[in-house]
């Protein structure tokens, strides 16, 4: 993903994900944190490691996203905790008489407003799979290609390919707290000028103080992925 989370001065950053998925349900999450979660399953990482060796493991996109045909289920670590929401799918797309390819694959395109934004996703209907990056899914395909209207926010896939082995760190949080959308939605621009999160890395008082002010700045122009809840 290529994307601008700042609506002032936006600096165009990247991201990587893993989607897996099979002919029913989807699971949907961070690299990063794929990555870290995967190491803290086999006891090589864990919450007391290194600051440092903590820090590679972080994203600015904290959520787990599982989809099925009826639910789409996020857990999502903020505050020190973990909370867990859940969403009825229903996403229905008008499909565009448009095609593209993609690497190898016919695409055809469709459109639909959500969260707050127009977006514009490319399927391919010859992976036979209903789903996407993020909460995108239920086109005749799998999404290969999904960007809202402003492009503030530009997925693409970069590699397919069928997996050899279970994922057993996919969620390793399933206990977490659950809470209505209303309740948590938009927490990362909260969590940004949370003092805690700097009293726990920083010691000096004035570079405290000094990042909090910035952090101020950057919750004002935060520029979410969803900018409404439904």
């Amino acid at each position: 993903m290529v994307y601008k989370n700042q609506t002032k001065n936006a600096i165009i950053q990247e991201a990587a994900f893993a989607l897996l998925m099979n002919e029913k349900e989807s699971y949907y999450k961070n690299m990063n944190q794929y990555v870290g979660d995967s190491l803290r399953f086999e006891k090589k990482f864990h919450e007391n490691s290194p600051i440092e060796e903590q820090m590679k493991y972080t994203s600015d996109f904290p959520e787990n996203i599982g989809i099925t045909t009826g639910k789409i289920y996020v857990t999502f670590k903020t505050s020190n905790e973990y909370f867990k929401y859940e969403e009825t799918n229903t996403i229905n797309w008008q499909l565009i008489n448009e095609f593209k390819t993609i690497g190898k694959y016919k695409c055809q395109k469709a459109i639909k407003k959500k969260y707050g934004r127009t977006w514009i996703a490319w399927f391919a209907k010859d992976i036979p799979f209903p789903f996407g990056p993020y909460k995108f899914n239920k086109l005749p395909g799998l999404i290969l290609e999904v960007y809202d209207d402003k492009n503030d926010y530009h997925f693409m896939m970069y590699n397919f390919r069928k997996r050899k082995y279970y994922c057993n760190s996919a969620n390793l949080h399933p206990n977490a707290k659950l809470v209505k959308k209303e309740k948590i939605f938009d927490y990362r621009r909260k969590e940004l000028t949370d003092p805690a999160l700097y009293n726990k890395f920083i010691e000096d008082p004035e570079e405290r103080r000094s990042l909090l002010k910035k952090a101020g700045e950057r919750a004002k122009n935060y520029n979410p992925i969803e900018l409404s809840i439904y």
